[in-house]
Parts: structure tokens; C-alpha cells; sequence
């Protein structure tokens, strides 16, 4: 598989859909557990513009639990496999576990998600021998504790350090630099005040040098925002959060609702154009 290369500035970004199959994440856990409904739900969202499906087998809900190792391979690989059978579309492994993340390459993944940047025992020595696409992600804490009163000296400053840092690492391990993409982690150990300021100073982010991937679908900040709405309300605020970042200029949104966030941008950018 090539090198995942960021778009040029003037296009939309990638579009990363998310497939959680899991009983407990926190939009839609439950809902695509079986492998024929995971799937379709993947083909559908590849139908309706997506250019990536990103799966992942262990919640990073707040307060999620721990998975075993084995288990969140039970719930992957069989999806993977059949997926990859069906279509030549890339796909992305959202997991922490250097184990999983080289058990879903060779069953057809292209590109490995990691929310602790890899930061679990040989994760960095796993990413450099694989070789492929890395999404680094910063989080304060675990899902377990990352809620729990955050805190930061400058949240933008202090995000942009810690993903430099892990780059910076990964590289010395062996990761290549035009493998490495970077995600601030947009409510995984942040309060309201924290997720704002980051999507106000987005560019301070992506000019740390390596294409961005920004994912604030349906997450808790929009009821924050607006009054405790509920998972099925958050579109608005799902979409409003992805064009500010397609303003930035990131290079990848990951998102559940990819029909109407695909719309969003396609006409942001034309209004941008001043022409169809």
C-alpha cells in the first residue's frame, strides 16, 4: 500500500469513517457487532464519500474498560478479513495493542490508529517494523482517568510538545517522518475551555509539520455547548467542529456521519471557490 499523502491544501480532506464494533462506544457501541452489519455499515459509509474505515475493537469512551487482547482481536480481524475481501479501500486499526495493530496488517489494514501514541510497550518498535501509516494521538491519562479534572500549563502548547515528543520518538525508532500523522485527541483528556482552545489554534497544530487528523464527532463538548444534547443530537455541532478544522487546513476528519459531513465541506469549499 502507498504512503497515505495529505491532499493538497486546496482540496477537501480525507474522510475517515468510524466502525466501532464494540458493545459500549459511546455513539454507537452495539450497533455493528455482527460481521455482515459492520461490513455493509463500512460499505455504506465508503458509498457515501468516505475515503478510510478506521474499526476499532476496545472503547476510548470515558470510563470505558479494558479489553483483553484476545478479545478485541475476536471482534477485528473476522471484520477485517471480510472487509478487505470486498473492497480495495483503505483501512485504519483503532487500537492501542502492538499485537492487534499487527494482527489487523496482516489481514489487511493499511494504516494503524493509536490513541497512546505509541506509547504501550513495544508499540514504537511494532509501528517501525510494520511500516505503514501512524496516526499519533495525544491523551492526558487513560479512558479511565482522563476526565478526571485535566489539567494544563497552555493545553495548545503543552498538545503540540507532547505530539512532537512521540514523532520525534517513533522517528529515532525507526518510523519514517512521511509515515507519521498527528491528532490533538479532541475530548480524550480535555475540558470544554481545553477543546476549544485547540480548535481555535488549529494551526498551530498543523504547523508542527505532519498532516493532521482531527476527529470531534458526536463527542461530549457539543452537549456542553448546547445544553445536554443527546448522542442522535450532535450533528450540528459534529459538522460545525469539522469545518472549522477543514478551514485550518487538517488533512483527515474522522467522523460517523460521513454523507452529511462530506456535504458540509463540499460546499464550504465552494463557497471558498465563489463557483461550483
Amino acid at each position: 500500500m502507498a504512503k497515505l499523502r495529505p491532499r493538497r491544501k486546496s482540496d477537501l480532506p480525507f474522510i475517515m469513517g468510524v466502525l466501532n464494533v464494540t458493545p459500549d462506544s459511546f455513539s454507537d457501541g452495539g450497533q455493528w457487532i455482527d460481521q455482515e452489519a459492520a461490513v455493509c455499515r463500512a460499505l455504506e459509509m465508503l458509498n457515501n464519500g468516505a475515503d478510510i474505515i478506521d474499526i476499532g475493537g476496545e472503547s476510548t469512551r470515558p470510563g470505558a474498560k479494558p479489553v483483553p487482547e484476545a478479545e478485541e482481536l475476536k471482534r477485528v480481524i473476522p471484520v477485517i478479513r471480510a472487509l478487505r475481501e470486498r473492497t480495495a479501500a483503505r483501512i485504519s486499526i483503532d487500537t492501542f495493542k502492538p499485537a492487534v495493530a499487527r494482527a489487523a496488517i496482516e489481514a489487511g489494514a493499511d494504516i494503524w490508529n493509536d490513541v497512546m501514541a505509541l506509547r504501550h510497550e513495544g508499540a514504537v518498535e511494532t509501528a517501525a517494523e510494520l511500516g505503514v501509516p501512524v496516526i499519533l494521538m495525544h491523551m492526558s491519562g487513560t479512558p479511565q482517568t482522563m476526565q478526571k479534572n485535566p489539567q494544563y500549563e497552555d493545553v495548545v502548547s503543552d498538545v503540540c510538545d507532547f505530539l512532537t515528543e512521540r514523532a520525534d520518538i517513533a522517528m529515532g525508532a525507526g518510523v519514517t517522518a512521511d509515515s507519521i500523522w498527528l491528532d490533538p485527541g479532541i475530548g480524550f483528556g480535555k475540558s470544554l475551555d481545553h477543546n476549544l482552545a485547540l480548535m481555535h489554534d488549529l494551526d498551530q497544530v498543523i504547523a508542527l509539520g505532519y498532516p493532521v487528523l482531527f476527529g470531534a464527532s458526536r463527542k461530549r463538548f457539543i452537549a456542553a455547548i448546547d445544553d445536554g444534547a443527546a448522542e442522535t443530537e450532535r450533528l450540528g455541532g459534529s459538522l460545525a467542529a469539522a469545518l472549522r478544522a477543514a478551514q485550518a487546513g487538517v488533512a483527515m476528519v474522522r467522523v460517523h456521519d460521513v454523507r452529511m459531513t462530506v456535504q458540509a465541506l463540499k460546499v464550504q469549499a465552494a463557497i471558498r471557490k465563489g463557483r461550483s
